[in-house]
Parts: structure tokens; C-alpha cells; sequence
């Protein structure tokens, strides 16, 4: 009987995971990441058949002043992790982004592209890839973008919020990339486990994100559309909007050899937001 033991408990795909599937999850009060002895430890006890690491630093903004904690966290942990799956020979589904690209550009990103982290946190995540490639653990290392639920903080929330109080938004128009429900990506790293452990040489690099791409003023006016916000939006260029860490202009990810190795398709991120607007509450447009 397959046993699964997931790292992270109230993320986005973390909340959906136990919603799926009677895993077994750990949070922060039991294991901290920062600590990667204690993520080895726990493999060690609980001893399951799959790993999924859905635990993650994302705050993109502050690892600019906290990169070494973020490498703890995204990096060293996550190898440790690979470490102990490989000596008990059994996989690990690991969570990675975008960002470890250079993310200029409007071809899609493929697997084996070359990486050119252009923040900390994108670093940090990379630090994790080459870890666990590093272990020769039995794993399946899943970027994906813009991840959104009903559950946390996420674009979609925040929008929906900020459209009870105003009558316009401005919204980045330049970056463009797939917005990713949460429950699809949980559906795929459960679905990831189970080939793996049947077929351990489908280990690799995969990209998994919605379809279609779209820039974030375009999702903006669609979050708007199907909740039915009157809220409009003005299209706006990264540059007005400055933050601590830099954007990728291009997050789009060419998601195909995901499809062909284990038949997952890229998810319609419409249907998944218009699940997320029904689990949040609110009335919208499903046509």
C-alpha cells in the first residue's frame, strides 16, 4: 500500500494534497527545512513509499535580504530529502519554478533550457534542482508558475479582494506566463509518485503550468470577468511597478514532455478558477 509523506501542511498545494489523498504531512512545528538533518530524520522514521515536497521559502521580496535562509530552506532541504529517498530507493516529487530562468524572451522554457536565476530565491530554487539531481534519488523535480487556490495568498485572492474597494487597478501587462491551479499541480505530483515508483527511469525535469499563457493584466480582467467585478483594468509595464526582487517578463514553460511521459496535460486555468471562485463564495460566470 502506497504511503506518501508530503513536506508542508498550509501552502496552496500542500492544503491540497491532504485534500486529495490521505497523506501523511508535516509542517513547520514538526519539521523545519532550515534545519535539513530534521527533513532526513523524518523520511527515516515515517518511512514511505513516495516523498512530495510541497514546502517551500516563496517569499520573493524578502529572500533578497535572506538568501542563506532561503538556500536552507529551498536548497539544502530539499537535498537532504533526495538523499534519504535514494537510500530507501523510493522517489521524490519536488516543487520548483520559473524563476531559475532568465525569464526574457517569448518562447517557452523547456526542461533543459540553460538556467540564469536572475533573484535570490530563483537561486535558491536552483540550489534544490542540482541537490537532488546530485543524490541520484528516483525524482521528478515539477516547475510550474503562478500558482493560485482558494487557500493562502495568491493573485487571485488579492484580486477579488481589492475589487470590493476600488473601480480601477493597474495591473503589469509584460509579463506573461500560465497561471497554475493548485489542485492541478497536487493532482500531478500525486500522479508523479505513483509512475515513479513503477518506473523510476521516468526521473527528470518536467514543467507543468495552465493553459493558456496570458500576461497578468489579461488574468486580472478575467478574475474580474468571471466574478463578476466591474472593476476595470489598465495595462501597465514592469517598470511602473518596482518591487525588491525582479519579475521574469517571460514565465511561459514548454510543458510537453510532461503530456508525453506520464500523460498529464498542461490544466485550463479557467476551469480551475472557476472553481476557486465557487469555493471562495463568489457568484460568477462559468461560460
Amino acid at each position: 500500500m502506497s504511503k506518501i509523506l508530503v513536506f508542508g501542511t498550509s501552502g496552496q498545494v500542500a492544503t491540497e494534497l491532504r485534500c486529495l489523498a490521505p497523506v501523511q504531512a508535516l509542517g513547520r512545528d514538526t519539521v523545519d527545512l532550515a534545519n535539513p538533518s530534521a527533513c532526513t530524520e523524518a523520511i527515516r522514521v515515517h518511512r514511505p513509499t513516495a516523498v512530495i515536497n510541497a514546502a517551500a521559502y516563496t517569499a520573493v521580496d524578502r529572500a533578497e535580504a535572506e538568501e542563506a535562509l532561503a538556500t536552507a530552506i529551498n536548497g539544502a532541504a530539499p537535498a537532504a530529502m533526495a538523499d534519504a529517498c535514494a537510500a530507501l530507493h523510493i522517489p521524490l516529487v519536488h516543487i520548483s519554478t520559473d524563476y531559475v530562468f532568465y525569464g526574457e524572451g517569448t518562447r517557452p522554457f523547456a526542461p533543459n533550457d540553460a538556467t540564469a536565476p536572475q533573484t535570490a530565491y530563483g537561486r535558491s530554487k536552483l540550489a534544490g534542482e542540482q541537490g537532488i539531481r546530485a543524490t541520484g534519488a528516483s525524482h521528478a523535480i515539477l516547475r510550474t508558475s503562478w500558482v493560485f487556490s482558494a487557500h493562502g495568498t495568491n493573485f487571485v485572492k488579492t484580486m477579488v479582494r481589492l475589487s470590493e474597494s476600488h473601480n480601477e487597478l493597474r495591473v503589469v501587462d509584460d509579463q506573461v506566463g500560465g497561471p497554475t491551479p493548485a489542485r492541478a499541480i497536487a493532482a500531478a505530483c500525486l500522479e508523479l509518485a505513483r509512475q515513479l515508483q513503477a518506473d523510476p527511469g521516468k526521473s527528470g525535469t518536467y514543467h507543468f503550468t495552465g493553459a493558456p499563457d496570458v500576461s497578468w493584466c489579461d488574468f486580472a480582467r478575467a478574475i474580474f470577468a468571471a466574478a463578476g467585478r466591474a472593476t476595470r483594468v489598465q495595462g501597465i509595464p514592469t517598470r511602473e511597478y518596482p518591487t525588491p526582487a525582479s519579475r521574469p517578463l517571460n514565465s511561459r514553460l514548454d510543458c510537453s514532455t510532461m503530456e508525453t511521459t506520464f500523460n498529464i496535460p498542461r490544466s485550463d486555468w479557467r476551469a480551475g478558477l472557476a472553481d476557486t471562485l465557487t469555493e471562495l463564495g463568489f457568484p460568477h460566470d462559468r461560460a
